[in-house]
């Protein structure tokens, strides 16, 4: 499913449920020695389907550990994101020489809970949303500007180093699947010689999930691709 909002050059693989059994490198199960059962199959069923992306590039499995603020330790020339909700998990990876940041995120397609929303939209975001709301009221356009959010700091994170806020990211959601993205950090890093003002996304609600993705050409500026 979420190769349909993915470019060519970029590898997936998801997964609706877990294995009765996960194989994870030692320093893979060192991460997760104390973890609640759920935690563990949610780490190695996301991991599984990041190792079945990475064949799909030719690139040998490998342990991929949490890094800085849990952002995934890709293996060289590798950029990639990883995500997991309740009944999915998924895995998009590329090679760093074609793309330059990728960024996806899955949650439950219902309501976000009560009290959410002020905390993740700007005023313009919630203007927009009703609007999308009386004109769609089947898609949960709440929690579509959640992941989408997700999915721009994932992408950011990489590049940036830095957090990024969910005040920080202007989105715009639009009917057709796709979004923009527009970064209001002080601080942005230079991509090709250009500031990285924003990105341009895709995103699909079905089989109950909203599922947002992200992916940068390299050399393309950041409005230049969707998706």
């Amino acid at each position: 499913m979420i190769e349909e909002i993915l470019p060519a050059g970029t590898a997936s693989a998801e997964a609706f449920g877990d294995p009765d059994s996960l194989s994870l490198f030692p320093e893979e199960e060192a991460q997760i020695s104390r973890a609640v059962e759920k935690r563990r199959r949610e780490f190695g069923t996301v991991r599984l389907c990041a190792r079945r992306a990475l064949a799909e590039l030719g690139v040998p499995a490998a342990p991929i550990l949490p890094g800085e603020r849990g952002a995934p330790q890709w293996p060289a020339g590798v950029v990639g994101s990883m995500t997991h909700c309740d009944g999915y998990r998924a895995a998009a990876v590329a090679l760093s020489d074609a793309i330059a940041t990728i960024g996806i995120d899955a949650e439950p397609h219902a309501p976000l809970p009560d009290g959410i929303l002020g905390h993740i939209a700007l005023a313009s975001e919630q203007t927009l949303l009703a609007e999308l709301g009386r004109a769609s009221p089947a898609v949960h356009w709440d929690r579509l500007l959640f992941c989408a959010k997700e999915s721009v700091y994932k992408a950011w994170f990489p590049l940036a180093r830095t957090w990024l806020g969910f005040e920080e990211a202007d989105i715009v959601l639009r009917p057709d699947g796709t979004f923009s993205a527009r970064l209001l950090a002080a601080s942005t890093p230079v991509l090709a010689g250009q500031a990285l003002t924003g990105f341009e996304g895709r995103w699909l609600a079905r089989r109950g999930l909203a599922i947002t993705a992200i992916s940068l050409p390299v050399g393309a500026s950041a409005h230049d691709h969707a998706g």
